[in-house]
């Protein structure tokens, strides 16, 4: 694998390549990851069965919209195709860390978020994790919302056992969070929890993993609060540089949904009483909203 791997590098760096040393890397529960060296050059290089390459195809392709708003640090894919029946990625490898400037990630992201489009979706299917993605193309970030990501989440869960007795309620309580609310269409990463984002050692602020669309900027926003939250720098720096709508703190209730259901549809566990908790809370909010 790893010649045909060193020979892609090759052809797309013109620079000759080979591989000389192969580090496992941790930290996925998607893909294996390895660091690979070769004179003075390393690589991060994700691997994973062959009908997965689709989903690399997709990665490269947001790394590459994402790096071209020169508005955030993204890893630079290199090239990416099979090998012995395997897909890979191949990105440039930085050496990242939890610690760093967070008030400038809230800028940038700010700035990525500045990137408008004319339409909701995006042009090809991606995935979120490692479960399809739809991104047809909508005019109305509601309707869009609904089949491509609410709708087709619970589609999943119901087939996986997840059963709500108020999700005619939710249906009927999700305009409501929209009354007076028109979002356009920003540039998102898609799946930005505090996993998917890191520092360089001079502290700059790099994103990646995206599962990028066209999209309600509060999504980004809302799903780094799900699991433990950003640091309050990055917060304040965002709402500085691009305020949110006070009908944010309701919105990302319905927004982080949708992970949590995806959470769900990929480890069962307790995702299901998190699901149940937020359609309970967003029906009791809908209500107060009339």
């Amino acid at each position: 694998m790893w010649t045909t791997v060193a020979a892609q590098i090759a052809t797309a760096t013109d620079q000759p390549f080979a591989v000389e040393r192969v580090q496992s890397v941790g930290g996925g529960s998607i893909n294996a990851a390895h660091r690979i060296a070769g004179g003075n050059r390393t690589y991060f290089v994700k691997v994973n069965q062959s009908t997965r390459l689709g989903m690399f195809e997709a990665e490269a392709l947001a790394l590459q919209q994402l790096a071209a708003t020169h508005t955030l640090r993204v890893p630079q894919p290199v090239t990416w195709g099979l090998a012995t029946s395997q897909a890979f990625l191949v990105l440039e490898w930085l050496d990242l860390r939890s610690r760093g400037d967070w008030s400038t990630l809230g800028r940038q992201l700010a700035a990525l978020h500045r990137q408008r489009g004319n339409r909701f979706g995006w042009e090809q299917t991606n995935t979120i994790g490692s479960t399809l993605q739809v991104n047809t193309w909508q005019a109305d970030w509601v309707t869009f919302w609904a089949e491509c990501r609410l709708g087709y989440q619970l589609a999943l869960a119901r087939r996986k056992g997840f059963q709500s007795d108020r999700e005619e309620e939710l249906w009927e309580a999700v305009p409501q969070f929209f009354r007076t609310y028109r979002p356009l269409p920003s540039l998102l990463h898609g799946d930005l929890w505090g996993g998917n984002a890191g520092f360089l050692v001079d502290g700059t602020p790099v994103i990646f993993d995206p599962a990028s669309y066209w999209g309600d900027r509060e999504t980004d926003l809302a799903m780094t609060e799900l699991f433990g939250g950003f640091d309050p720098e990055f917060y304040r720096a965002y709402q500085a540089e691009f305020p949110l709508d006070s009908g944010y703190p309701q919105r990302k209730v319905l927004y982080n949904l949708y992970h949590i259901l995806n959470h769900f549809n990929l480890f069962g566990g307790g995702y299901g009483d998190q699901a149940h908790r937020a359609i309970d809370q967003l029906c009791r909010m809908a209500t107060n909203l009339l």
